[in-house]
């Protein structure tokens, strides 16, 4: 008989400091995959293109992209979750825009910076999402499915970046959509792995 755990809670402490450790890895991760410039999947990548046909800096870009989803957290993931995950959004926007700031690559290869890229902030999002927070958008639509049917939210995340890459393949250089892709399989094949509620209990 597999050991039965009991069920415990993170305390605000726990929360501040896995959301800021989540909030800075994928914050060191997003100034890899721009500093390259690569795209990713998701809300963010959907702000990382809009930013790159724009010239707009990303992070407010990020921001604005997120606010449709608000209202659907607040309603079906309820108003911790929200407030988690706008306060998440909020400070990797200005995080993404102190970052470069402070740390500046005289070469960065782009196929290593995909896979940082994708290391860090899959490790980012796993911090976000063990303390009921997420960085929002798509993020948000893939734990309601996860949650609503049991189909694993990396999986949901992986099947729209396909459609997103595939639309980027007549935006971009192929060559940097392919390496932009490793990235985004790196990503989601760890929160696919890694983000389970049987074996995560706390909240």
């Amino acid at each position: 008989m597999a050991e039965q755990h009991p069920k415990s809670a993170h305390s605000l402490v726990d929360d501040i400091q896995g959301m800021s450790l989540g909030i800075l890895l994928a914050g060191v991760g997003l100034h890899m995959l721009t500093t390259v410039g690569l795209i990713t999947g998701q809300t963010a990548g959907i702000a990382v293109i809009i930013s790159y046909l724009t010239g707009y800096s990303f992070g407010p870009v990020f921001f604005l992209v997120n606010i449709p989803f608000y209202p659907v957290a607040w309603r079906r993931l309820g108003t911790a979750f929200t407030v988690k995950s706008l306060i998440s959004v909020s400070l990797l926007s200005l995080l993404t825009e102190l970052i470069p700031l402070g740390m500046v690559f005289s070469y960065l290869d782009p196929l290593l910076g995909a896979v940082t890229f994708g290391a860090l902030t899959g490790l980012g999002l796993l911090a976000l999402f063990r303390h009921n927070g997420s960085l929002g958008g798509l993020g948000v639509m893939a734990l309601l499915i996860q949650d609503s049917t049991g189909f694993r939210a990396g999986w949901v995340q992986l099947i729209f970046d396909g459609f997103l890459f595939g639309l980027a393949f007549f935006l971009f250089d192929p060559v940097i959509v392919a390496y932009s892709l490793v990235g985004a399989i790196v990503l989601n094949l760890i929160i696919a792995i890694n983000h389970r509620r049987d074996r995560y209990i706390a909240t």
